[in-house]
């Protein structure tokens, strides 16, 4: 069993009469990826700032890389990487020259040649002297990214780390992010894009109105929601009639000669459903399970009229690095 990363015992945030956080709980396992899921409002800003230590909690405990973020603020820093909504890039600076600052704040012994070897990581070499602010998002971006790796942080927190970026630049900051996590490096994301944390996460936790609502693997999550049903599809209305007296319970689609049925969608049950149909020599053209995916468990799991959240300043590179 890994390690915790990241431990959070009863963790509690109020601003006068709104309450943020309300107690919550979870544990990041050391080398693995912990998405933190929820709507606008729910959270998630002020728990990446108290446990990157821009902000106090009002209760509770936090312990990040083995150490008390209200009491050991610098060893914390020390272990951690942020980046953050936006990309917290120097356009008047060449991506060199912001790599170079970041290994300054951070005193990075041998500077330049952790400089000159994120460059060659992220594939940005041939434009690493020309100013920032001439690169396209997802080349700011993989600077902002690199710039969180500077030190070489046991922990990451990826804040809505792809939000405006196009698939094709979201797909190469997953790549990145996977190669993290197999070297051994820890992420904490929060992200809007329900398939990016399906693709990265190893645990989920889904924050609404300041409460953990939810927790688990993505696939122990969907099965939480009920909805899997298999669907067959017949080559004409007699089939389908005699496969609807059958399997009782189902629902119909003439158009689609389809026939939905509710089920686990395990193989046990998936074969005592074609064992009933063989038994009455009914045969089906074609057959899927279906599952909900992670968009049902967002919407069966939080309430969208939460209210924004009072706290949702972006995080700083700069303020961690001093």
């Amino acid at each position: 069993m890994r390690s915790s990363a990241i431990a959070v015992s009863g963790l509690r945030k109020a601003y006068g009469d709104k309450v943020v956080l309300d107690g919550i709980d979870f544990d990041v396992a050391a080398g693995s990826v912990f998405s933190l899921l929820g709507p606008n409002g729910a959270g998630k800003t002020t728990t990446v700032n108290v446990l990157t230590t821009l902000l106090k909690a009002d209760a509770g405990t936090v312990r990040v890389a083995g150490h008390d973020v209200a009491t050991a603020t610098r060893q914390v820093r020390a272990a951690i990487g942020v980046t953050g909504q936006f990309a917290a890039v120097d356009e008047l600076l060449s991506g060199r020259e912001n790599l170079q600052l970041m290994a300054d704040l951070k005193r990075v012994r041998d500077g330049g040649q952790v400089v000159t070897r994120l460059l060659e990581r992220f594939d940005l070499v041939d434009s690493a002297d020309k100013l920032a602010g001439t690169y396209s998002g997802g080349m700011r971006r993989k600077v902002d990214l690199a710039m969180t790796l500077v030190g070489n942080p046991q922990i990451i927190f990826l804040d809505e780390p792809t939000t405006g970026l196009d698939p094709r630049s979201r797909r190469t900051m997953w790549g990145i992010v996977r190669e993290l996590v197999a070297e051994g490096t820890t992420i904490f994301l929060t992200t809007q894009y329900l398939e990016e944390a399906d693709q990265l996460a190893d645990r989920i936790a889904v924050l609404d109105q300041g409460r953990i609502a939810a927790q688990g693997t993505p696939e122990e999550l969907k099965r939480q929601i009920p909805g899997t049903h298999v669907r067959f599809r017949f080559a004409d209305l007699h089939e389908l009639d005699a496969a609807a007296r059958i399997l009782t319970g189902s629902t119909r689609d003439d158009d689609e000669l389809a026939l939905r049925v509710p089920s686990d969608g395990e193989t046990r049950s998936l074969r005592s459903l074609l064992d009933r149909l063989d038994a009455h020599s009914v045969d089906a053209q074609e057959f899927s399970v279906h599952r909900p995916d992670l968009d049902d468990v967002f919407l069966a799991l939080t309430d969208r009229t939460a209210a924004d959240d009072p706290t949702a300043e972006h995080t700083s590179k700069e303020a961690i690095a001093r």
